[in-house]
């Protein structure tokens, strides 16, 4: 189409097989619409066209993704507030018109398959590295695996029990993610052959890290669900290879050796309060001093 039609938070810049959306930068702009600064989406990863009247004289033009088109909506699975999605461009009332031309043309762009699944991501997640702070740990993921390192004042006991984690993402079926925004919020990671992926307590979890208190905030917490979740279905074995068994390893880099004495006091310290009995602080104090 080559046009372009600007909305209060956004531009979408009409191509002839796709739509680039551009997100204003500002302080009154969603955070998420700031975080993701463009996305390009290809018309066959759209389902629907709509246009619908807003609030406070407003029209709106919804162009909905099909259903695993966008890591970013399968891993939000509808917890996004309506303001936040970035498939809705708010326009003022007397634009209506416009918004529904643009509507016209947009389904007549849409692919033969639109109702259906899409077989594969067909729009890009964003690019790793991304990091975030949870409630109980930092989490990093470099393209290639993500990494929890727990802290002190927020990881419960299991977790430290269990030590900082790192997981390939070929080890990975799929992330869990729930909104921060939503009472117990956090991020899992679905391990590939797991018995029962995303079993128990996200807190206990070794796997999962938890939001709340300003931590996993969703311009943060949800693009770095999106870009992993990506790298596990683009690393998903062929049919015919076997799945091999999760293996969880932590600490596979060298540690800081300061690093490590903290970590020692702190082991002790758990040690004392009764937390850790004598074998299991021996053993977490060697493989510790084995990362020197």
């Amino acid at each position: 189409m080559g046009d372009v039609l600007a909305g209060f938070h956004a531009v979408w810049e009409f191509d002839t097989d796709s739509v680039l959306i551009r997100f204003e930068r500002g302080i009154r702009r969603p955070r998420l619409f700031q975080a993701l600064g463009e996305r390009r989406i290809p018309y066959e990863a759209l389902k629907s066209v709509e246009v619908s009247r807003g609030r406070r004289g407003t029209v709106v033009l919804h162009a909905a993704p099909r259903q695993g088109a966008d890591p970013l909506m399968e891993a939000a699975d509808g917890q996004l507030k309506e303001d936040a999605d970035p498939y809705r461009l708010v326009l003022p009332a007397e634009r209506e018109t416009l918004a529904e031309f643009y509507a016209d043309e947009l389904r007549t762009a849409l692919g033969p398959a639109a109702k259906e699944p899409a077989e594969r991501h067909l729009v890009a997640a964003p690019e790793p590295p991304l990091h975030f702070k949870a409630y109980d740990g930092k989490a990093s993921f470099d393209g290639r695996s993500v990494a929890f390192r727990w802290f002190w004042t927020g990881a419960s006991s299991a977790k430290w029990k269990s030590g900082d984690q790192t997981f390939a993402v070929d080890e990975l079926s799929g992330v869990e993610w729930r909104s921060p925004e939503i009472f117990n919020g956090y991020l899992r990671l679905l391990e590939r052959g797991a018995r029962e992926p995303g079993a128990g307590e996200a807190d206990q979890d070794p796997a999962a890290v938890v939001f709340g208190l300003g931590y996993g905030l969703v311009h943060e917490s949800l693009p770095f669900a999106a870009s992993v979740l990506q790298a596990v279905h683009a690393a998903e074995p062929a049919p015919d290879v076997p799945e091999r068994e999760p293996v969880r390893r932590a600490g596979e880099t060298r540690r800081d050796p300061a690093d490590i004495a903290d970590r020692i006091r702190h082991l002790g310290e758990l040690h004392e309060a009764g937390l850790l009995t004598d074998a299991e602080f021996s053993a977490k104090k060697a493989e510790l001093l084995a990362e020197l």
